[in-house]
């Protein structure tokens, strides 16, 4: 086999965010869980982007733009009061680490 048939397989950090080299990954990364989960939420219920819209206090287009992946201008304190807007709570749980390595951002959403 020649060199072009092989295909380099190269394993990620499990944050794409990181792995393009983005600035701020592990926000951008929680981010896009908290939307994602706006989206689940959404879906469930069967809600058009009208009546999520209202729901949120957003415009539809707004939605569009949110669910698409364009959430950059949206803090997580925003993403939160979404959430709620959707009747959820949001719990934050902050735990000590025990080994030497920095802390991380994690969602976990209770289904």
């Amino acid at each position: 086999m020649s060199e072009e048939e092989f295909t380099r397989v190269e394993e990620g950090s499990g944050n794409v965010f990181t792995d393009l080299g983005l600035p701020e990954a592990d926000t951008h990364l929680v981010k896009a869980e908290l939307v994602s989960c706006i989206d689940q939420i959404i879906r469930q219920r069967r809600l058009t982007q009208k009546k999520a819209a209202g729901m949120l206090g957003l415009s539809q287009p707004d939605v569009s733009r949110l669910l698409r992946g364009n959430f950059q201008e949206y803090s997580m304190e925003r993403l939160f009061r979404l959430l709620q807007a959707l009747g959820h709570d949001v719990e934050i749980n902050i735990g000590k680490l025990n080994s030497g390595r920095p802390g991380r951002l994690h969602i976990s959403a209770g289904r």
